[in-house]
């Protein structure tokens, strides 16, 4: 919803030829070999995206969307009344699962992620078998390339064992870099120091269906706790850290050598559209994008 940003990231011009964030994301996993996009938005912005978006890729790729609406929660729960914010980025895969048959990547609309990231988990997704089950993948990027130099951001701090296996991903919701030194504040301002080259989870995850129903377990676990604070959400690095933890899931960490681009402040599309015009000098990407 883009409450620092100060509007819809997600349809904001960044290309030369009014490209979006999407449009390159889409176009780089349609290269790696995906061949279906399932977007999920608020119903009351169906209109503007489908004619900035979904009307141009419905002809480039297989694609549909879905609404993530409020009222839809499990049966015996019952929404406040001045319930007004979104339940989070699980309820948002949630909102999709009837379309999720095959395996499938979840990402942010407003972020950039690079090629790299859905080759590596196109390959990962191509040598599962049948018989693979609970077993996941997350593309990490080094923390210290994933700030904004105009305030703090939230990102799932990774811990990665010898085989790179995820063990942890502990959500920061304020980090920043201080004084020279990159870390996290909590209630109050102690400033926790986090290792610059740690892996920050930035919502690019590689899933098989058989996820949906851990999801929606744990959604429910989570609105009986929590179903009568306002502001409450249940992100999908949360969850995965429950899973996690209670042994009920893998997750191989991939790494990607491209650069992660994110929208957290206005000022931060300038250095956005300075990226994505050198991408595309170098032929990384044609302009227009889709010709």
């Amino acid at each position: 919803m883009g409450s620092r940003y100060g509007g819809i990231k997600q349809i904001e011009p960044v290309g030369a030829f009014k490209e979006l964030i999407i449009d390159y994301s889409i176009y780089d996993a349609v290269l790696a070999g995906f061949d279906k996009v399932v977007f999920v938005i608020r119903r009351e912005i169906e209109k503007d995206f489908c004619k900035r978006i979904f009307n141009r890729i419905r002809k480039k790729v297989k694609a549909e969307y879905v609404f993530q609406d409020l009222t839809e929660v499990p049966a015996g729960f019952k929404i406040p009344a001045d319930r007004t914010k979104p339940w989070g980025t699980v309820h948002a895969i949630l909102a999709a699962r009837d379309s999720l048959k095959d395996p499938f990547c979840v990402i942010n609309a407003d972020d950039f992620y690079g090629r790299e990231a859905y080759v590596k988990t196109a390959e990962f997704f191509k040598n599962l078998s049948k018989d693979d089950k609970y077993k996941y993948v997350l593309v990490g990027y080094k923390v210290r390339t994933t700030l904004s130099e105009q305030g703090t951001v939230s990102r799932g701090i990774c811990a990665v064992d010898s085989n790179n296996m995820i063990t942890e991903i502990n959500e920061r919701l304020k980090v920043e870099r201080r004084s020279g030194k990159m870390g996290y504040t909590l209630d109050g301002d102690d400033f926790y120091e986090i290792d610059e080259d740690a892996d920050a989870a930035v919502n690019f995850f590689g899933f098989t269906p058989d996820v949906i129903p851990l999801l929606a377990e744990r959604f429910n676990a989570f609105l009986r706790e929590k179903i009568e604070v306002p502001k409450s959400e249940y992100q999908v690095s949360i969850a995965l850290n429950d899973l996690l933890k209670s042994g009920k899931i893998t997750m191989k960490k991939l790494s990607s050598a491209d650069t992660w681009l994110g929208f957290t402040y206005p000022e931060d599309k300038l250095i956005v559209q300075a990226e994505l015009e050198k991408q595309t000098r170098k032929g990384i990407y044609p302009s227009p994008l889709w010709g």
